[in-house]
């Protein structure tokens, strides 16, 4: 994968900020899919790709953390993935987190729902739910928004960044929140933040996988 200088580079684990965190998606998918049949069911584990770095302590009360990896790609077409599949395209984030939106997600105000499906889409099984809203939009390079309903209660920002002559782009997405209900329980006995940027890793190898060696000039093929 092209990075800057041209140096070959997986995808890069995330860095914790102050705590372990979770967009929820594993660890919930996990206990709440094989909870129902304890000593039965069986386990799906996404790969790890690398271990997260803990820059602070555990506290189930927040969760701060930020995810990136290099895409090989150009910034505009990992910024039309990211905005399209939370519009609920479905590209690389199924089969265990879906999204729906109220409209465009790069438009401030949008709502998008957030939804994880322990056992997969169309498998039936419990289904947890949260809402964001769009608050900021840096068109092709920021979109930031708040969790206000559901799971979570703060903030997302993901951040889409050229490297390498616009070669390569960085992707980060940086999780900031306070667990409710279900969640929160969760948080006491599991490594939230540990499936968490599991999961976020496995995404952006999905999107790589999807978009790597594509290139574009100001929207046009290369």
């Amino acid at each position: 994968m092209a990075v800057p200088g041209g140096v070959q580079a997986p995808l890069r684990p995330g860095r914790r900020a102050h705590t372990r965190s979770g967009v929820l998606l594993l660890t919930c998918l996990v206990l709440l899919a094989v909870g129902q049949r304890a000593g039965a069911g069986r386990r799906w584990k996404a790969p790890v790709l690398a271990p997260a770095k803990n820059l602070g302590g555990w506290a189930v009360s927040g969760y701060d953390i930020i995810d990136e990896a290099f895409i090989d790609t150009s910034p505009d077409l990992v910024w039309q993935a990211l905005v399209a599949e939370l519009g609920g395209a479905a590209g690389f984030w199924v089969p265990f987190n879906t999204f729906a939106a109220t409209g465009p997600a790069d438009q401030v105000g949008t709502e998008v729902k957030w939804t994880v499906h322990p056992k997969g889409v169309d498998k039936g099984g419990p289904k947890l739910r949260f809402t964001s809203r769009t608050t900021f939009v840096d068109p092709g390079r920021k979109l930031a928004a708040e969790y206000f309903e559901g799971v979570f209660r703060g903030t997302v920002t993901f951040t889409i960044e050229p490297v390498n002559g616009g070669l390569a782009t960085r992707i980060s997405m940086h999780f900031k929140a306070t667990p409710q209900g279900v969640a929160k329980v969760l948080g006491k006995v599991a490594d939230i933040g540990g499936k968490h940027s599991q999961a976020a890793q496995l995404a952006f190898a999905n999107l790589d996988t999807k978009l790597g060696r594509r290139h574009t000039a100001n929207g046009v093929p290369r």
